[in-house]
């Protein structure tokens, strides 16, 4: 039974999911001093952040529908 806490494999993961996956990457390589990687992992978190962000506002701004 899925309760919609997680998604399933037809529906894919999130974008923001994504971004939070390249932040960990980008802070473990920075950590371990792979800096070419890390940079490269935090360009994409940040880009996928972005993207994220226009989206949602997009989204929620559509979606409203109005008392009628």
């Amino acid at each position: 039974m899925n309760c919609g806490a997680s998604p399933s494999l037809k529906e894919g993961i999130p974008m923001i999911t994504w971004s939070f996956l390249f932040l960990l990457v980008a802070v473990a390589a920075g950590i371990f001093g792979f800096l070419g990687i890390a940079g490269t992992a935090a360009g994409i978190a940040k880009m996928l952040f972005i993207a994220f962000l226009i989206l949602f506002v997009a989204s929620f701004f559509t979606g409203r529908k109005g008392r009628t």
